[in-house]
């Protein structure tokens, strides 16, 4: 197990019908990192600080996943993990090729 990744990944809703897995720090970064700058708070702050602590060795991943958590709680993006499971399970494999 890759020690950047969480224990289990968050699912976030990243527009009305995508959800995004968070699975590692580097998966909370990013999304944080683009977040709207109009929308940022103390809340984004302190969970963007905390996986970068994390990822310094100067906070377990597990107080980053927790502050993320606590983000996402926040601005309403949290998603179920049974719902997006299921939403994953749904979705049908294509062959990767384009169709004409």
């Amino acid at each position: 197990m890759n020690s950047e990744a969480f224990s289990s990944p968050l699912f976030v809703k990243r527009a009305a019908y995508i959800v995004q897995e968070i699975a590692s720090l580097a998966d909370a970064v990013d999304f944080l990192n683009e977040w709207p700058e109009d929308r940022r708070d103390l809340v984004h702050e302190a969970a963007l600080r905390a996986c970068y602590d994390a990822y310094d060795g100067r906070k377990p991943v597990s107080a980053a996943r927790n502050a993320f958590f606590g983000f996402a709680k926040r601005v309403a993006i949290l998603e179920d993990a049974s719902s997006a499971m299921q939403w994953l399970a749904a979705c049908k494999s294509g062959t990767g090729k384009v169709q004409v």
